[in-house]
């Protein structure tokens, strides 16, 4: 089947705009970041908050993946309910819901979770106390991002000592989530926290870092056990400004449809700010790249209509046109759809359910 049949078939039995995943570019992504991580002689721990697939999440595992990561306790679970175990929760778990949920989870679960607080780090005895067993704190350090985390090992050493001090709590180690194309800052970060740790007696198990970019500094971060990352599964077209991908290694696409050509030089998709979302990707030109029409600038939204910018464009798509779009940053479209279409090449397999998709809390 040519791409254009293919095309059309989707456009036919699923309607567009529709999420597009190619499984021969998936394995290869996963085998590639699998081989990377093997090579530097660490665990990976695929970040879910991507693709949002227990399947998927299945597939990165039978490779050889080292667990999971999950941003939310909502996605947790949704793993957790599709056979997932091994779930490291990178965020502040707080409030008397979200600990029930937490120790329900743990009852049933290995679970660890991020901390970066004394408020956080005080409510968690209640989820180890419902599950009735121990629940792995690991404290979450910035080391230049100014996101999440604590910003000197002293904080972070002080931390793990609360933790250890805590009912019903285990002290895991630290994670991190260097600065792109650099990880001296976290270098030197884990190298104090560690060894204050370690001359109280206490044992990091994990030291984790994170980030699709740093997987190409893996082997210059010393002393890590595990790297989360999440966008390389699919790749965008962040990862292609970064250097990191080739357009080839995007395995995701959303297909969309010309339906309007008001005027020479523009026209509308049928894809707005409810599917491509308005995530610039850090700088980039438009809001996707049009695989069949690069000069054309997807250059703004409404929350359907996607408005196209074609004087740079000497082939300009007429109405009826399917095309193909590279998001600008994949994990954001993903939650914008209850399922994907699968491919293989230009062979239509079906759709699959994306059951952690708006799991927010």
């Amino acid at each position: 089947m040519s791409i254009d049949r293919l095309k059309a078939k989707i456009a036919r039995h699923y309607g567009t705009p529709a999420l597009v995943i190619d499984l021969d570019v998936v394995e290869r992504n996963i085998a590639r970041a699998q081989s990377l991580c093997d090579e530097a002689g660490i665990a990976i721990r695929p970040h879910i908050k991507t693709h949002k697939s227990p399947v998927i999440a299945a597939m990165q595992r039978d490779a050889g993946a080292r667990g999971i990561t999950c941003q939310k306790l909502g996605e947790a679970e949704v793993m957790a309910e599709g056979g997932l175990d091994d779930i490291l929760i990178t965020y502040n778990i707080l409030g008397e819901e979200k600990l029930g949920r937490l120790g329900k989870l743990l009852s049933h679960a290995t679970v660890t979770v991020a901390a970066d607080n004394p408020t956080t780090i005080e409510g968690l005895p209640k989820a180890a106390a419902i599950a009735g067993r121990p629940l792995n704190v690991v404290v979450e350090c910035d080391s230049g991002r100014k996101r999440a985390g604590v910003e000197t090992p002293e904080e972070a050493i002080r931390l793990a000592q609360s933790i250890d001090a805590a009912p019903g709590l285990s002290f895991a180690g630290f994670v991190f989530y260097p600065p792109d194309k650099t990880v001296e800052s976290s270098q030197s970060f884990l190298d104090q926290t560690v060894a204050g740790v370690r001359a109280l007696g206490l044992e990091p198990r994990i030291l984790s870092s994170g980030g699709t970019p740093n997987l190409r500094t893996l082997q210059s971060f010393a002393g890590i056990t595990e790297h989360r990352a999440g966008t390389y599964v699919f790749n965008d077209r962040m990862m292609m400004a970064q250097g990191m991908v080739d357009l080839e290694d995007c395995a995701l696409h959303v297909f969309a449809t010309v339906v309007s050509r008001a005027a020479p030089e523009r026209g509308i998709l049928d894809s707005g700010s409810k599917t491509l979302t308005a995530d610039t990707g850090a700088g980039l030109d438009g809001f996707g790249l049009i695989r069949e029409y690069p000069q054309a600038r997807i250059a703004g939204f409404s929350e359907e209509h996607g408005m196209l910018d074609l004087s740079r464009s000497n082939d300009r798509p007429p109405v009826g046109t399917v095309v193909r779009i590279v998001p600008n940053h994949v994990c954001v479209v993903v939650n914008m759809f209850d399922r994907y279409i699968m491919v293989r090449g230009t062979d239509l397999l079906g759709d699959l359910p994306i059951p952690a998709r708006g799991k927010i809390a």
